[in-house]
């Protein structure tokens, strides 16, 4: 009886556990077309316009996707005899520069019962002191299409890339065709994010995060180009010059972002 009492004693305990550690989505809709949760970590929300903003963001993810999932249910209801889709999106702080600007990514899941799950990367930059979003821009003198400072990115970016391609083994999709969607316009160069420095409170450059089949195909999954601040020194505002600096971390480089 006593081993009983201890074997029930530890499942119950297995049990809570497994609960305590399924964290409760921020936001979240489920119904028989679509099942959808949206997550805020936990240093976003001690930022409430930080948190606000995400959420806003979030909760117009979730009814769009509620609403096609409605509609391709109603259209096609033997692809969800299944069950129904299963979306998921992460707000994740990357990287806190000068105590002023917050770099966040937006990781999103997509399983529509298609031939395999879907999955995106974006990236948001907060300023804390404005209590907005914001670009780049500020940092760099000048950041026109097709113009010099967006054309060293592009050349840095495709560089970083073509280094990552090689040290994964897949150099063969390293081709001006896979790199085509790369752009000299920031609305067209990729997600960016500050990435972090071996010296406090500062920015080593800014890293690209790129979602499977955007620079290669599904298989070879996501892509982060690291673009050093030394590369851009010429274009950096008094802005720029003041928040970078330092290297990128050895670990940074080594984990996924």
């Amino acid at each position: 009886m006593i081993g009983l009492s201890v074997a029930m004693a530890l499942s119950a305990t297995c049990v809570i556990s497994a609960f305590a550690a399924d964290p409760k989505p921020d936001a979240a809709v489920k119904t028989k077309s679509i099942d959808a949760r949206v997550f805020l970590d936990d240093r976003i929300k001690t930022d409430a316009a930080l948190a606000a903003d995400c959420l806003t963001e979030g909760r117009k993810w979730l009814d769009k996707n509620a609403a096609e999932a409605a509609a391709a249910r109603k259209e096609d209801p033997q692809f969800f005899k299944d069950g129904g889709w299963d979306f998921e999106r992460k707000y994740a702080i990357r990287s806190v520069v000068g105590d002023r600007y917050v770099s966040v990514l937006r990781n999103d899941y997509m399983d529509t019962h298609g031939a395999h799950p879907n999955s995106d990367v974006n990236t948001i930059l907060w300023d804390k002191s404005e209590h907005k979003r914001i670009s780049i821009r500020p940092f760099f003198t000048e950041t026109a299409d097709n113009g010099a400072t967006m054309k060293a990115m592009v050349k840095a970016v495709i560089a970083s890339l073509r280094a990552e391609k090689k040290k994964r083994d897949t150099s063969e999709t390293a081709t001006d065709e896979w790199f085509k969607s790369v752009e000299p316009s920031l609305l067209k160069i990729g997600a960016v994010t500050l990435a972090p420095s071996t010296e406090a409170g500062k920015s080593s450059g800014l890293t690209f995060h790129y979602p499977p089949y955007a620079v290669g195909p599904y298989a070879e999954g996501e892509y982060v180009a690291f673009v050093p601040w030394e590369t851009l020194k010429t274009y950096l505002t008094a802005e720029g010059m003041r928040i970078f600096g330092g290297a990128r971390p050895k670990g940074d480089a080594e984990e996924p972002q």
